[in-house]
């Protein structure tokens, strides 16, 4: 069988308690090194096959995979973050489709929730923000044009973008364009959950000079919208003494 398993933001103990089984049971790991954390791999059994997948094309990745399919063994495909997000994912299930050889997937924390944890922040404030957008800026991957930053701020919701802190200048600037304030809160979060994280506070007008000031380039996630200034929101209805629920009457 081979396993689909995102290994957190960063720290080796955000890792699900299946994703570190499934690592211990492996008898060959497929990480993604250039940005996962190689302690996760200290989880592997002295005898497991171990290959760095920034190395590697897409061939070479699938060759592993059936290889470890014909000879009967347990292969662990280990992913950065939360595999469904910017993970490069389906393009492998295809081939492995094509090939009719079983997989499972099994989630992981992502950037974006690392970032709300350094923060203590909550993205869904009511009648601040309920919705989360996760996007990123187009780099050498395009963007289809309609999901366009601009078009992704006109609803002023909170925003988690990837991939996009090395462009920091013109993703101000785009996010101004969609309707976003110049004081609206914003956020840097460099590397979320590592030891080297570092975690900045600014708005959407100040967005490009933090980062500059900081020298952020890379392995940030920019976070945008009301709810990161924590105030101004309604309390939550769940715990409203007059809010009935299958659990409790009103008080």
């Amino acid at each position: 069988m081979i396993y689909f398993v995102g290994a957190g933001c960063g720290a080796a103990d955000l890792i699900t308690v299946r994703g570190m089984k499934l690592l211990q049971l492996a008898d060959v790991i497929i990480y993604a090194g250039s940005l996962v954390n190689p302690e996760l791999l200290e989880y592997a059994k002295k005898s497991c096959e171990i290959h760095n997948s920034a190395t590697m094309t897409l061939d070479e990745v699938m060759e592993v995979m059936l290889k470890a399919d014909k000879e009967n063994k347990t292969l662990v495909r280990l992913h950065t973050g939360e595999p469904s997000i910017y993970g490069a994912v389906q393009e492998q299930m295809h081939i492995l489709d094509e090939n009719g050889i079983a997989y499972e997937s099994c989630p992981g924390v992502s950037a974006c929730f690392g970032a709300a944890a350094a923060l203590n922040l909550e993205y869904t404030l009511p009648e601040v923000s309920q919705s989360l957008i996760i996007t990123r800026m187009a780099g050498r991957t395009g963007v289809p044009k309609k999901e366009s930053i601009e078009s992704f701020a006109a609803h002023g919701a909170s925003m988690a973008i990837y991939l996009s802190s090395g462009m920091l200048k013109e993703l101000q600037e785009r996010l101004l364009a969609g309707g976003y304030r110049e004081d609206t809160p914003a956020a840097i979060v460099y590397k979320a959950s590592w030891p080297e994280e570092e975690k900045y506070i600014c708005t959407v007008g100040t967005l490009a000079k933090t980062g500059e000031e900081n020298e952020i380039k890379n392995l940030a996630v920019v976070l945008v919208g009301d709810v990161i200034a924590k105030s101004g929101y309604a309390l939550s209805k769940l715990y409203d003494p007059e809010f009935e629920t299958a659990f409790r009457k009103p008080k």
